[in-house]
């Protein structure tokens, strides 16, 4: 049977990938994302790949009031919302605390922390209403340690650990289930968007291994929502096999 899936940061990356894994199966998505063209070229490939049924919504995660109005305009079919990825985050910048700018804090927790709120506590209630739905909170490894000169991203993303932990115990009594999904290198826009557009500065992070591809975290997204009702994965970590912890690499 057909699913609803809303997709956030889905333009590029984990978020596009897993758009592409779930219209493989015939779902139908949401696809959302602050570049309006890219977003467009996303939805229309989509379309023509697979015929699936898109429903593209350009908007910033970080402004309440541009969540809030685009989702609840939404046609009311599409709002029977049965698994929403928080995918959309990012990191800014990679300094020591003392050197680091005040303007990439404001970035990140807005988007990883205070983004990922608006859109579910918009989407939640109607979850609620229909008494079932499956919320995926995509993390990091810097949820789960703390790295030098990444201070305030890690800050972030133990924040999405935490809040996944909190959501899980407050929506078990309505049938939603919450999964926490944590990436290791994952070789995305994430280092471009961090160096600030440094291509070569981006390409370096993933020199001398094989970093996991957005398609691989899609795979894991699509699996775990297509267990049956009864099985929750609460919480996943997944690094490439050259990775050993958020600083420990084998590189050749």
């Amino acid at each position: 049977m057909s699913r609803t899936i809303l997709i956030t940061g889905a333009t590029s990356g984990i978020g596009k990938a897993t758009a592409y894994r779930f219209a493989r199966e015939n779902d139908r998505l949401i696809v959302t994302g602050r570049r309006k063209g890219l977003l467009t070229a996303v939805a229309k490939d989509l379309k023509k790949k697979f015929q699936a049924e898109v429903y593209p919504l350009s908007f910033d995660i970080r402004k309440k009031t541009e969540v809030e109005r685009n989702l609840d305009s939404l046609p009311e079919d599409w709002k029977n919302i049965d698994i929403l990825v928080n995918n959309a985050g990012l990191a800014a910048g990679l300094d020591p605390v003392n050197l680091a700018s005040t303007d990439d804090w404001d970035v990140m927790i807005d988007t990883n922390v205070k983004g990922l709120l608006y859109v579910s506590r918009k989407i939640i209630p109607w979850m609620i209403k229909q008494g079932s739905g499956h919320i995926f909170n995509i993390g990091s490894i810097a949820g789960k340690e703390v790295y030098p000169k990444g201070s305030v991203y890690s800050a972030t993303k133990h924040a999405v650990d935490a809040l996944t932990k909190g959501m899980r115990i407050d929506l078990l009594q309505f049938g939603i289930k919450v999964t926490q999904i944590s990436p290791g290198a994952v070789e995305t826009e994430f280092s471009k968007v961090r160096f600030k557009g440094d291509l070569e500065r981006a390409k370096s992070v993933y020199k001398g291994y094989e970093p996991l591809q957005g398609e691989d975290v899609a795979e894991i997204i699509h699996f775990i929502s297509a267990l049956p009702a009864r099985v929750n994965v609460n919480d996943i970590v997944v690094m490439p096999q050259a990775q050993a912890n958020a600083t420990t690499f084998h590189k050749i």
